[in-house]
């Protein structure tokens, strides 16, 4: 067995999408041999309906996926293919835009004026580029859920891990995507495929992930259910972290516990043209959408 090492902490970055959404991007937009085959993460999470009820108005997407896991708050979605639905807390929904779909969200938030999640997008590779898009519309209380004798916690979106299967299938990467807390001082190790891309994200708590590279926080060494926790190197709220190759993950939890995204995939290794929400191969696919966006073909018939 080997650790896996962290390659890389970094904090999310505030940013605005749609039509003025508030929100944190973890990555995106850059290097996407990065984290192939996925392309970009958005925490969406806001506590203030000013920051996100205006949405992400009709907007287009091809050659990818997008998978929006809800954590409180609601957000509805309707796109022009006539389909519609509405993802509740701790439902998931894995869209394959493939040839081309044109859609929105637009989020609700709850009683409490919370709106928290988050969305990923992967990759598509060349032959499933135009595949007809669908839809996976998951509740959450169709994800699988397991704990271990010492509460540690996952629910497993996609995927297997410790004999559950998430209930999302067929997609191109393979990926496996898990929802994890861990108690405090707990130390935890966890088993990803050796060929996978991985990347961790911690979004309650905070947590010390084996090798990692840039200390966080002040220097405090206190004692959390028996173990010796150096809260200096603890990585918390909105960050990710980045892994090299290996087979497992070991995290040990903060005085808080930590709870964060483990998601991994088999990368896809193909030449990427990007604009926007449209990933292609060439420039002269790319191009082609631009002009089925401009004369009316961008969505293709069923067959």
């Amino acid at each position: 067995m080997s650790i896996r090492p962290v390659l890389e902490t970094r904090r999310a970055k505030p940013t605005m999408e749609g039509a003025g959404v508030h929100l944190h991007r973890a990555f995106g937009f850059q290097d996407p041999t990065e984290l192939d085959p996925f392309l970009l993460f958005d925490d969406f999470r806001n506590d203030d309906p000013h920051f996100y009820r205006d949405g992400f108005p009709w907007h287009p997407h091809r050659g990818i996926e997008t998978i929006t896991y809800v954590l409180a708050g609601t957000v509805e979605h309707s796109d022009s293919l006539g389909n519609r639905g509405r993802l509740g807390p701790g439902s998931v929904q894995w869209m394959t835009a493939g040839s081309g779909i044109l859609h929105q969200e637009m989020p609700l938030g709850n009683a409490r004026g919370q709106m928290h999640g988050f969305q990923l997008w992967g990759n598509l590779p060349s032959a499933q580029k135009m595949t007809a898009p669908r839809y996976q519309d998951i509740q959450g209380a169709e994800i699988p859920e397991v704990t271990d004798d010492d509460g540690t916690h996952v629910r497993v979106i996609t995927g297997e891990f410790w004999g559950k299967r998430g209930p999302v299938d067929g997609i191109a990467a393979d990926p496996q995507y898990l929802d994890i807390t861990v108690p405090a001082g707990v130390r935890k190790t966890f088993r990803i495929d050796t060929y996978r891309r991985a990347f961790a994200y911690v979004f309650e708590g905070a947590a010390a992930f084996a090798d990692a590279s840039r200390p966080q926080g002040v220097l405090l060494e206190k004692e959390v259910m028996g173990q010796e926790v150096n809260i200096r190197d603890l990585s918390g709220d909105r960050t990710l972290i980045r892994f090299g190759t290996g087979d497992e993950v070991t995290v040990q939890a903060g005085p808080k516990g930590v709870r964060f995204l483990l998601i991994s995939g088999a990368p896809i290794e193909e030449p990427v043209a990007w604009h926007g929400p449209i990933v292609m191969n060439t420039q002269a696919e790319l191009q082609q959408a631009m002009r089925d966006l401009r004369n009316g073909t961008f969505i293709k018939p069923a067959h």
